[in-house]
């Protein structure tokens, strides 16, 4: 069949590059071995790879028996994708090489109820901060994901379920944000990204169906139903704060309210008021988010009645909500994310698990996430790069 011999030296490159982004530097040896090619088709191949300034060499082997072997790897500079995390209060900027390296980083700090500058341009700089501190231009970025609160809805291009995100909900702002930057842009759930990381990097790899719940300044989830993500018809899915709950009153206009029952009974503002409801009295002080986060941490390392107390209720109200999800989806895994959930360690992952075991019939593992240090932010860099390698990488053309 016409193009078959292209196609197939195409997909062998392909191989190789990712096993060097795997494995790091390999011989020509190894790449044979790793791949089932010749050495002769394996010589043939890295050739053609350094040729088309994909791989570099780098060193030789060094301490075996025989002559030093040439190392090949990955050329950082092949390509570059960019991510961002949006909150109200800031926006943290990140430029990737191809090999997932992170290579400069900005924040825009973005306080206030109305934005001191419009949208496209706060985007726009955070961007080019990042590029700057990477040593690059803008043209230079293959591809952007952007992470926020709630979703762009698919049919009107409006971001919906994030109503305390200011100055993103004109509807001419994705086609003012495309006009403005040269690259491909791509918008996503910020706990969809959490998803993404944690596929890539963290606990849930190797896992086709999962759900990951997210508890930090809001409680959402992401759903990945055989190894993609379920993002819903207006890409509401996940959105498990409005979710109604026992022991919650009912919450009507959940938009207008941004928020519903399980976002009031577990979500982090809720954790203060519990240890207070308690009778706790050193209650620390600061964004709602941290106390949460210090509490729930002290309650897990600190044994103490009012500690077990606390724990245990927070743990039986995330079990409430969760056996929702768990009895319609029936996922393998439950990855427990963001600073609220990760803070409370094996101590609550262990307690969640005895009370969802009570509630629902569909009994997933439950565990708690690996990836820590801006979630987010590594999620819209992961998708970034997978969509930017995809285009650098191949050869067929």
């Amino acid at each position: 069949m016409a193009g078959t011999p292209r196609t197939l030296r195409a997909m062998n490159d392909r191989a190789a590059l990712d096993l060097l982004l795997e494995h790091g530097p390999l011989s020509r040896t190894r790449i044979g071995k790793l791949t089932g090619l010749s050495k002769p088709t394996a010589s043939q191949l890295l050739a053609r790879l350094e040729a088309s300034g994909l791989v570099l060499a780098t060193g030789t082997t060094e301490g075996r028996p025989g002559p030093n072997a040439q190392l090949y790897e990955v050329d950082p500079s092949a390509g570059y994708a960019a991510g961002l995390d949006v909150t109200p209060e800031r926006i943290l900027a990140a430029v990737a090489d191809i090999t997932g390296r992170t290579v400069g980083s900005y924040e825009l700090p973005t306080p206030g109820r109305r934005p001191a500058q419009p949208v496209v341009r706060q985007v726009t700089d955070a961007l080019d901060g990042a590029v700057k501190a990477a040593g690059l231009a803008r043209g230079d970025v293959h591809r952007l994901v952007i992470g926020t609160p709630g979703a762009f809805d698919p049919g009107t291009g409006r971001l919906r379920y994030a109503s305390h995100l200011p100055g993103w909900h004109t509807p001419t702002l994705l086609d003012e944000l495309a006009a403005a930057l040269p690259m491909p842009v791509e918008y996503e759930n910020d706990v969809n990204l959490v998803a993404v990381a944690e596929q890539r990097l963290g606990a849930a790899r190797g896992h086709e169906d999962f759900v990951l719940l997210w508890n930090e300044g809001g409680l959402g989830a992401a759903l990945v139903l055989g190894g993609r993500l379920h993002r819903g018809w207006t890409g509401g899915a996940g959105e498990v704060g409005f979710l109604p709950v026992p022991g919650a009153p009912l919450v009507r206009q959940v938009t207008k309210a941004n928020s519903g029952g399980y976002q009031e009974l577990a979500g982090s503002q809720a954790i203060p008021d519990l240890a207070r409801e308690l009778g706790m009295a050193d209650i620390p002080s600061g964004p709602y988010a941290e106390v949460a986060a210090a509490l729930v941490e002290r309650a897990a390392t600190e044994d103490t009645a009012l500690n077990r107390l606390l724990l245990e209720t927070y743990a039986t109200r995330l079990a409430t909500g969760l056996a929702s999800l768990v009895s319609v989806l029936d996922p393998e895994l439950v990855v427990l994310s963001g600073a609220s959930l990760t803070a409370g360690g094996d101590a609550l992952r262990a307690l969640i698990q005895a009370e969802l075991e009570e509630l629902a019939a569909s009994r997933p593992r439950l565990v708690v996430g690996d990836v820590r240090e801006h979630p987010v932010l590594r999620g819209a860099l992961e998708s970034a790069l997978a969509a930017t390698r995809d285009e650098v990488f191949d050869t067929s053309r």
